[in-house]
């Protein structure tokens, strides 16, 4: 079992437009990592987690069921179509390590402090 210094752990891959879409919270508790990451207005069947070499990506997809073929948007500031962020984690992580929840429009990601040795597949984590 090994450790991943906090300071790299959790990079984001990119930092500018995802971060302001899915904004993240990052806590430490009773030896696991807690991500807690904003993404309203998105179903939970539209929610996608992916852990693939060492990162663990995240992809929302926001629609609206919206008819707009008799009017036309003044002012549009929400977002709509898909986004994603991804966070570098380490390698040793496994699928079975990862547990993912959605709860009125807050995705919880948790995941052990300790991780195991490396598996290389990519894999998708199941939101409960």
């Amino acid at each position: 079992m090994r450790y991943y210094p906090l300071n790299h752990l959790f990079d984001d891959f990119f930092t500018d437009e995802p971060s302001r879409l899915m904004k993240t919270d990052i806590h430490e508790k009773d030896g696991m990592y807690e991500l807690n990451m904003a993404i309203p207005g998105v179903k939970k069947e539209d929610i996608q987690i992916e852990l693939s070499d060492g990162y663990l990506k995240v992809t929302a997809t926001r629609k609206t069921n919206r008819d707009d073929s008799n009017s036309r948007y003044v002012h549009k500031e929400r977002y709509e179509g898909t986004c994603s962020r991804n966070f570098y984690i380490g390698d040793g992580y496994h699928q079975e390590d990862i547990k993912a929840s959605f709860d009125n429009g807050e995705l919880k990601i948790t995941l052990p402090k300790e991780v195991k040795e490396p598996e290389a597949k990519s894999k998708m984590i199941t939101i409960e």
